[in-house]
Parts: structure tokens; sequence; C-alpha cells
């Protein structure tokens, strides 16, 4: 927009006030409020940064939250250096039983702390209509609750706690989200709201002695700090006035509270209760608005807030009179939900004119209108859109794209925004190809010129055109693009270490010994000192103590339930040998395969040029970096002359398919028949359609043959496989019939070959001798399995989700039915379909009756494993095709089912499932552009264990899709559905556990490979077993929280040179405080061990007179280097029954240490220059 335009732009702003009586039908009427016409979204930002350099700071209320992430992107672009500050809604609904996410109240209490302690004179503060509405906290009272300190200052420890805990924070073992703190001794983790990170202080008696921020995943310093400020993380703040004010409003509105009544009771008690902040009113009798906390700001507004706004009071009165409606009937199964007064946190129509009386407010128009008093025209038109061309395949896209942007040129700079970079460089290729041969990429708007063609990276949804400055979307030109850029959030280490994490009670494996239940840990006083060891039970009631520093000897059995082996009985060793036998012809079976297929010829297929490209745009996803690297694996594959043998693992949803419909076209174009085959009638129609949808416009025909498919149109369907005029065909094992003979198959995809029959398996491997073939599975392969394979089988891991499409939105409560109701009539009404969860059969009864009795207005369906094949399929297809609202069924939802419409998921008794397993389930909705909401519940009243606690509160805090994947291969693998190595896996997996299965398979295929599998091969799994006599453990007074001390102890048994303990222990300062003697002599002890696994010593027990040494298996890899050891010992070394007895003086701890240390050193040097020569 040209400078003149702006300044007669504020000209017209600036109208004079005249006559306020005169009333006029303009949408807004009052002098400062002003209609801004022709300012489509995207200008809408340039016309709030003109706002801001002539009359200060701007406030804008967007519709809901994706157009407020929208209009950031849009500020970045226009002016990078412009502060914003963002001021979210809660992401629950009026009167839940759910509190707002963690991050984001904290995120609302930082911006809300920062506009009471002042902000730069310029900045804009976006915000939505949901927490414009909404009544806050007011600012006296944020100017108290905080919190500063310099170090070197004097600290009530006592009273930072109370602070703590009055602001909202939560105590727990380690601090790893907003809101945590941790006490340990003399040092405090604390993390505060909308900081970087959380902060760490030390704390000398009652002195400040040092504060540092630190990193919540390594748990490692990252800066040290002179002072800290803590501002609250909720709303509600929980000091004694505010319990007492609840009480009395909570007394008045309900009459007196009942034993039965939760949130008064724990109110009363001074703890939080989820959900508490619906009845902020209650706590606080002098609520503000944001408006309040912006005196001299512009408000400017999204086009349609008004309706919007109204339709939105109308909605939480409704909701209301149903909680109140519910509170008069008796007999509910829910725990009593009092609701307060939707005026009391909410803003009615009145409220909110008076929250804007006196202040200037721009309400934006896309659309042009008539200009008068209080309206005025910014200059802006919607962009073209390229929809028609799309639609017809006559026309050439990026021909009509090329030919508008030449038009445009004449007038002034074109900038085309790309959602990606990699999507910018693809339509910077496909521009040029069409003869516009300068484009300049630019990163914001200060780079535009006055002349040319930009492309930029912007997610804008449509483009527009404004006074000679024309926008072009990625989307106008390909459709819709199902893309969020996302902060990438490091949850999923954590999230991990919660899943392989031991809880008393789990079921392990030792190598030696077998199954055994795993009871906690305990320390025992062997040979006068303290030694902490891992407690494990074994059949008959009989007990192992195995020494922390031997931890690795351990792995998770994975599964939940199982036969505990009998302590020192032979079954186990049995069991293990014949288990060797078999993993060592399955592994021999791997590489004989691989060695065939290496001696054959397949046709090179390349992709075509110029047609690649333009296929390549109509995705609709920006590519992960896995899916990237999948398509290049396979893409070289075909071109290679050797038929590919690739499998594609990869969650559901991560983009598989994607890699199949590359290949399929590369194959067809280059002139073979391609065939996809799936194992059911879903997945083969599912197919059918991402591939018709994308093929659409190029020269190939893609055909379905399932019994979905018409007899007329299954026979053409056949007879243009036999002549050859089908390209792509997809359908389930009906393609694996004696009747259909194909002409010329070049590629054959099989989805999910694991569930296909063995007579299938056995067609698929006749169709295979020399086509290429690609296998998709939605199973993942472990990674260490993956490394030992490579070259074995040729494998793509998909293992980074989609760029957040929008994350899942996950509620944990408890079942409550009116919030269920709403959820499911909320989906129903906005067009889209529901799953309901429950984990047993039993529970189906109890569920349908509360469908059919509370949400009439919904047909559901319902469908269990126990259901025959053909009755399964016809009910999914049936939901699949929209005849049902809601899907009622057990955990079968996990298996490759990818439903776009349905976009609600509410999960009954959730803590009965698996972490991984929930994450599953979840992930079956949020595919699509649409929010997605998913419902955790439980039993109401009913106390949770720790665990399913922690589990639950683990999901909910992670909302980005895909950490789960690593996650999920756990729990897949544990249930040992790989078809990596076909049927008899997951029965072998249940012999001996999941982790050493795998080790052992591992160890083979690496075994044959180098040529060491002649003889029989050492497992290698032994751990030396060191008894000095000195304390060896982790203090509980150090380190109290149980799961910690266990994962430190994991972590230190991986350890082995003197740089990786060090760094362990610079971490453990860092976190913990000065280290203890029993941590030092731990570490030492760790150190040991690594020397005597080096010199083969199994056993090595040391005493003041000296030590004995036993070695693994009684032998010594070089029995020269053993006569040179005891020789060197000069006398006081002798050899007594396998066993080496050397004689010394050792009186102090240290000796001791230093002297085992020493002999283990000099014999691993012996080992390695035998090696050597």
């Amino acid at each position: 927009m040209a400078c003149s335009k702006i300044s007669r732009w504020y000209a017209d702003c600036k109208q004079p006030k005249t006559s306020p009586k005169l009333k006029l039908a303009a949408p807004m009427s009052t002098p400062d409020h002003i209609t801004v016409s022709g300012a489509p979204e995207g200008f809408d930002a340039k016309l709030i940064l003109a706002e801001v350099a002539k009359s200060g700071p701007v406030a804008h209320v967007a519709r809901d939250d994706k157009r407020l992430a929208a209009m950031q992107a849009s500020l970045a672009f226009f002016a990078p250096e412009m502060p914003v500050f963002v001021f979210p809604s809660w992401d629950c609904l009026p009167y839940d039983r759910v509190s707002p996410n963690a991050d984001i109240s904290a995120a609302r209490m930082a911006t809300l702390a920062g506009l009471v302690h002042g902000l730069p004179d310029r900045f804009v503060l976006l915000t939505t209509l949901a927490a414009a509405t909404q009544r806050v906290p007011a600012r006296a009272m944020l100017r108290d609750a905080a919190f500063k300190a310099r170090v070197g200052d004097r600290i009530d420890e006592d009273g930072l706690r109370k602070f703590l805990v009055r602001m909202g924070f939560t105590q727990s073992p380690t601090v790893m989200d907003a809101g945590d703190y941790a006490v340990r001794g003399g040092i405090i983790d604390i993390y505060p709201p909308g900081q970087t990170g959380p902060i760490r202080l030390d704390l000398f008696g009652d002195v400040l002695d040092g504060a540092r921020r630190f990193d919540p995943v390594t748990q490692r310093t990252t800066e040290t700090l002179k002072e800290i400020e803590l501002a609250p993380v909720s709303e509600v703040i929980l000091d004694e006035q505010a319990i007492i004010r609840f009480r009395q409003n909570y007394r008045i509105a309900f009459g007196a509270a009942g034993t039965d009544d939760p949130l008064y009771e724990a109110v009363s008690a001074g703890r939080k209760h989820a959900g508490i902040e619906h009845w902020l009113g209650f706590f606080q009798d002098d609520l503000e608005t944001l408006f309040d906390y912006l005196p001299r700001v512009t408000i400017s507004m999204d086009d349609q807030i008004s309706p919007q706004r109204l339709a939105r009071w109308d909605s939480i009165v409704d909701q209301y009179g149903t909680r109140m409606h519910a509170l008069e009937q008796k007999g509910r199964m829910d725990s009593v939900y009092k609701p307060a007064k939707p005026e009391l946190l909410y803003l009615d129509d009145a409220s909110w004119d008076a929250a804007l009386d006196g202040k200037r407010v721009l309400q934006f128009s896309p659309n042009k209108q008539a200009t008068g008093i209080g309206v005025i025209d910014a200059g802006g038109r919607s962009g073209r859109s390229f929809a028609p061309e799309r639609q017809q395949e006559n026309l050439s896209l990026f021909g009509a794209l090329a030919h508008h942007i030449k038009e445009k040129m004449e007038t002034g700079p074109v900038v085309v925004a790309s959602y990606s970079e990699g999507a910018r460089e693809r339509l910077m290729g496909l521009i040029e190809d069409e003869g516009l041969s300068e484009t300049i990429p630019v990163t914001d708007f200060s780079r535009v010129g006055k002349r040319g063609l930009h492309l930029a990276v912007w997610a804008l949804d449509a483009g527009f055109e404004a006074d000679g400055l024309t926008v072009i979307s990625e989307q106008d030109v390909l459709g819709d693009r199902l893309i969020r850029q996302t902060k990438r959030k490091r949850r999923a280490e954590n999230f991990l270490t919660q899943a392989t994490s031991l809880n008393p009670g789990d079921l392990v494996v030792h190598v030696d010994h077998g199954v055994g239940r795993f009871l906690g840990l305990e320390v025992i006083t062997a040979l006068g000192a303290a030694h902490e060891c891992l407690l494990i039970e074994y059949a008959e009631i009989s007990k192992l103590y195995l020494p922390v520093e031997n931890i690795e000897l351990l792995s998770k059995y994975g599964h939940e339930t199982g036969l505990l082996d009998k302590l020192g009985g032979g079954a186990w060793q049995a069991k293990k040998a014949k288990l060797k036998d078999r993993i060592r012809q399955i592994a021999e079976r791997l590489i004989r395969v691989a060695a065939e297929r290496a001696l054959r010829t397949a046709p090179a297929l390349d992709p075509p040029d110029g047609l690649w490209d333009q296929f390549l745009a109509r995705f609709p996803y920006v590519e992960t970096d896995d899916q990237l690297s999948a398509i290049d694996d396979v893409i070289a594959d075909l071109g290679s002359g050797k038929p590919m043998d690739r499998l594609i693992c990869g969650d559901v949803g991560f983009g598989k398919t994607e890699v199949a419909i590359r290949a399929a076209f590369v194959a067809a174009m280059s002139g073979v028949q391609v065939a996809i085959i799936a194992p059911t009638t879903l997945l083969a129609r599912q197919h059918y359609q991402s591939f018709a949808e994308r093929f659409r416009g190029f020269p190939i025909n893609v055909r379905p043959l399932s019994r979905f498919v018409s007899a007329r149109d299954a026979a053409l369907t056949r007879e243009g496989i036999t002549n050859g005029t089908a390209d792509i065909i997809i359908g389930t094992h009906a393609l694996l019939a004696k009747s259909v003979r194909f002409k010329n198959l070049g590629l054959l995809v099989i989805d999910e070959e694991q569930k296909f029959g063995v007579q299938h398996k056995e067609r698929l491997k006749q169709l295979r001798t020399d086509v290429h073939v690609l296998t998709l599975t939605a199973t993942p392969i472990p990674r260490t399995l993956q490394l030992s394979l490579s070259g074995v089988r040729d494998l793509s891991i998909i293992g980074t989700p989609p760029i957040d499409r929008l994350a899942i939105r996950t509620y944990v409560s408890e079942f409550d039915s009116i919030t269920i109701r709403e959820a499911l009539l909320r989906e129903h009404y906005r067009g889209g379909q529901s799953f309901i969860v429950v984990p047993r059969i039993s529970d189906m009864a109890e569920m349908e009756e509360f469908l059919k009795n509370e949400v009439p207005e919904v047909t559901y369906v319902s469908a269990t494993g126990q259901m025959a094949a053909g009755e399964l399929d016809d009910r999914m297809n049936a939901f699949y095709d929209g005849k049902y609202d809601v899907l009622l069924a057990t955990t079968i939802v996990e298996s490759g089912l990818d439903i776009p419409t349905a976009n609600t998921m509410v999960v009954w008794r959730a803590d009965m499932f698996g972490l991984s397993q929930l994450y599953q389930i979840r992930g079956r909705v949020g595919r699509s552009k649409t929010r997605a909401y998913a419902y955790l519940t439980t039993m109401p009243r009913q106390k949770l264990t720790d665990t399913a606690q922690k589990r639950l509160r683990v999901l909910g805090s992670l909302d980005s899709l895909g950490a789960g994947f690593t996650l999920a291969s756990q729990d897949l693998d544990i249930r040992g559905a790989g078809n990596l190595l076909g049927e008899e896996q997951s029965g072998q997996m249940r012999e001996v556990g999941y982790e050493l299965y795998q080790q052992m398979l591992e160890d083979q295929i690496s075994a044959i490979r180098s040529g060491a599998a002649e003889g029989i091969i050492d497992d290698g799994h032994w751990a030396p077993q060191i008894n000095l006599g000195v304390p060896v453990l982790i203090p509980e007074t150090y380190v109290p929280d149980l799961d910690v001390r266990l994962g430190l102890y994991r972590r230190l048994s991986e350890l082995t040179t003197k740089v990786e303990l060090e760094g362990f222990a610079a971490e453990l300062i860092d976190r913990f405080g000065e280290l203890p003697r029993e941590v030092n002599t731990l570490m030492l002890v760790v150190r040991i061990k690594a020397m005597c696994k080096k010199a083969g010593i199994s056993k090595l027990d040391a005493g003041p007179k000296g030590a004995t040494i036993q070695f693994h298996n009684d032998k010594f890899a070089s029995p020269a280097g053993l006569v040179d050891f005891i020789h060197d010992q000069r006398g006081r070394a002798k050899v007594k029954d396998n066993r080496i007895v050397i004689l010394r003086d050792w009186e102090k701890e240290r000796d001791k240490i230093q002297g085992a240390f020493g002999i283990a050193r000099d014999l691993a040097a012996k080992l390695a220059e035998a090696k050597k020569a």
C-alpha cells in the first residue's frame, strides 16, 4: 500500500466527532468505533501495523486460536521486529470438569503480569474472542502476587513453599513442565510460567547462595542468574481470604455443601481441584476484563466477531441451564457438579459494551462497503482463486497462474506465499517452467521491491490485492494445505523414559534366571557395608537380590502377566538354548533371501521430467524428513534395475500411503502395471479414494477391485488387467484370485502383509519373483533391529509424525454424562463423527445404554474383535460412509483406521489402558483441518492408582502428535506383532520377553555376517559381580524419588569410560548438590566393573587382606598373559580351584578400590596385548 493511500486512510479514520445523537445503521455507530471495509485477512495485519505507527499499541481480537496464529504469521512477515504478545483463551469449554492446560494458564498469567509491570511503547497484543469475553483477576492482585529475590538475599524457605502452593505450582519429583516445583534438601527447582526454562535455587541455610536456569530434559544448567522473579501460574490464588470468600459464596449459591462435594472439600483443605478455575468469581469479587489492563490501546477485531460473541453467550447460558437441571435430578452416576452463574466469569452484551466504552475500535470487514460516518474503505480486495482451473482437467493450472502473475506484475510487486521452504522451492520450479524466470525468495516484507515476483514462506489461507501489491497464497492455487507450523516440543524424551521406567510389580527378565517380578529397591548390608539392590521375586516365593550396578542384566518382560520362573531351575536355560537355535534359523533364512534377490533383475523405472513436479505439488502436506528419505530410497530402488523389496514402517497417518502413491506414479508413467493389495475392503477403499484423487488429470487409469465393486465393474477391471488398459489396480485379496492375470505387472504394493493368510502369502510370493515389491506396515520395528537388519531387508522407517495438523485437545476427567453428551452433539452438528472406546466387551452394554438414554439424537454402531470378519468389515464400512454418527468399539479402533471426518474421541475407563495404547487410540482423530477432541474419562468417585494418574497426566500434556511413535513402537514390539520375521515371532517373544529376544536376534545376525557363527557363540550377556565391602548406593536422602533413582542406576550401568562417568558426576552435582561418599564409591565400582568386563573377570571379591578373582566361563582368553600376570605378582598370587587369590594389605577403603581397579586393568592389558599379537 503506498504511503499516500495510508495517509488518506488515516484522514478518513480521524473523522470529526459530529452529532453524537445521530444513530446510523452501520454496525458500529459510536464516533470512535470504526468499521474498516476492504480489509481481507492477511492485509489486516498491515492495517494494524499502520495503526501502531500512528497511535501506539493495538490489541487485536481474533475469532479463534487458528485465526490468532494466522495473524501472528502475517505480522511476522510484515514487521518481524514488532513485539507481539499473545493472551490465549482457555483450551477447555465453559463448565468443564477440567482445568485449562497448565501451559496456557501460565502464558495468560505471564501476559497479564507483563501488562501490569509495563510493556514497550509500541506492541501488538493478540487475543481471541473467547479470552476477551472472559473476566480475569484484578490488576491489584497481580501487583501483590510477585516474588523477587537476588543472589545473596535471605529467603524464608517455608514462606517460599507456601507462596508456590498459593500461586498454583504443583510439587513433583522432577521438574518437567511449567508450574512444577521440586524441593531436595537445600535445592529448590521451580519452572516459572512464560520463562525460557526452569530455575534451580541453591540455599545455604536461609541465604540464596546461587540461582541458575537449567534444561528440563537433561536437567543440566544452561545459564547462571543474578535475580529471580516468579508470577502466579493459575488465575485462582488459594490464600486464606480467597478460601473464606469461596466458602461463603458457595453456601449462598447452593446451600450447605454435603459430604459428597469434592470441590468444596478440596478448596476448604486449601488444595487445587480439577476445573477449579470455572468458579473464579467465587474466589475474587473484583474481577476485571482484559480491556481494563489496556487503558489507552486501540482495539481491532476480526470480521464476524459480534454474531459469534452473541452465539457464544447464548451457548454458555444454555450449558449453565443444562447443569442446573441435572443438579435437580436424583440418582445420577456422575459426582456432583454445581455451576457458577455465567455472568460471574463471562461478559454478556451489556458488559461487553461497557468494557469497550470510550475506546477506539476498528472492526475489520473483508468486503467493500458504502463509506460514510463510521465506515471507511482500506482498499484491499480478496485475491483470485484458481479453483476452476483446479477442477477442469483440460486447463493448465500453472499456466493460468503464470498468466495472472504476469498481468499483476505490470501494476506492482507480486508475493507468492508458501507454507514451507520445500513447498516454496517446488513452486519456484513450476513457475520457472512456465517462463517466469526471475523469482526472488524473500524472508519478510522489507525485502519486497517496487516490482518483480517474490516468493515467501508465510502461512496465509487466502491471497489479497491492495493498491498495487498482489499476494497469492499456495492454497489459492493448489487447494487446502493441511499444515500448521509447530514449535518442536521436546516432550517425547521424558515420555519415553516414563514408558521404560520400572515400577514395583512389573515383570522383568534376568538373563541368567528368567522371568521374575520386580518388587522394589532394598538396602542390604553385605560385608559390613550398605549396598542397594533390586529385589526380584521368583516362583515359590524365592527372592533374588541384584546389586544396582548390575541392573543391565534385567530387561522388561513386556507383558502384563506371565509365569514366574523357578530360581536356580534348569528350565530357563533350556528355553533360552532352544530359542537360540530357532533364532539362528530365522537369521539364516533372512540372509539367504537377501542373497538370492541380489542376483535377479527387474525393469529400471525413473520419474518422468516435468510432470513429476506437478504431481508432487498436489500433496497437501509438508513431507517430513523421514518421509522424504523413504521416498528417495524407493525411487532409487525402482531405478536400480534390481527388484526392490522394501518395507516401509510408520504409524497410521505418518504418510506411508504417499510413498506408495509416488512409487505407483513412477511405475505407471513408465508403462508397467501397479497392483496395490490391502487386507480389508475398508483399507482398499481408502487407498482407492486417495489414489483416484491424486491421479486425477494424469493419463493414468486407476481401478478398484473388491466385493464392494459391482459385478459389471469388476469384470471390466479384470479385462483391463489382462489387456493392459488398467494401470493401477487397488483391491483386496480378490486380486490374488487365479482368474486375475496381469499383462505387465511391474510394482506390487502390499499393505499390512502380516494380516494375510498363508495361501495368500504363497500367491504373493509367486507374484513377486521379478517385480518390484513395496510392503507397508503400521507395526513399528524397533530402532535397534533396524540397524542389524540393514542389508538383510531394506527398511525405511517413518518415525516423525506429520507436522502437527492441529494438536488434539486432550481432557482427562471423570465421566460426566453432560460433558460427553455435549461433546458428541457438538461433533454431530458440525457434520463429523465420533468414536467411543471401551476397554472390555463387557463394558459395551453400559455405554449403549448411555447413548440410548442420554444422547438419543445420534445414531451409533458397535464393533468388537469377536465379530465375524465379514460383519466387522461391513460395520466399519458403514461408519466410514457416514451412515452412523458414533462408532462404539473396543480397542480394535487402533488398527489401521483412517477416518478424516471422525474428530471426537471418548475413552471410557482410560485408566485401564496402557500409555501407548491410549496414544494409538487417540491418534485416530485429528486427521484433518478440524480441531479434534479426546476425552479420557475415568470412573466417577473412584481413586486412581499412582501409575494410572501419571500415565493420564503425561498423555494430557502431550499435545503434539507423534511423540508416540517411539512409544507406540515399544508397545507394539511388546505385543510382538512384527511382520519382519514371520508368524512365529510373537510366540517366541512371549518366552523370553521382548528386549532380550531382540538382543539375541541382533547378536545372531551380526555373528553370521562376521562369520563367527560356525561354533557356539557367546551371547555377551553377563556382568561382573564385585564385592569390595564398601557402601554402594545412591542414598534416598540424596535422590528421594524411586523412579528417578532407578533411571540413574540404569544409565549408570551403561557408562564405561572415565569421561562418561565424570560427565555423569557433573550432572548429579548440578541436579542434586554435592556428591555423598556412597555415590562416589558407586561411580568407582562401575568403573572397576567396566574394566573387569574387558578383562573377562566374572567375580572379584576384595577385603583387607587382598582379592580373589574368577573368570567368565572359567577361561582367560590369553593363558600366556595370565602366567605373566601371576609371575609379575612375585609370589603374592596363587591359583586355587579355578580362582586366583592375590594377597595384599589394604587397610583403607581407598586402597581396596584402587587395588581392585589396578588388578582388573593389568589383566585387561594382557588380553589386549594378546589380541594385537
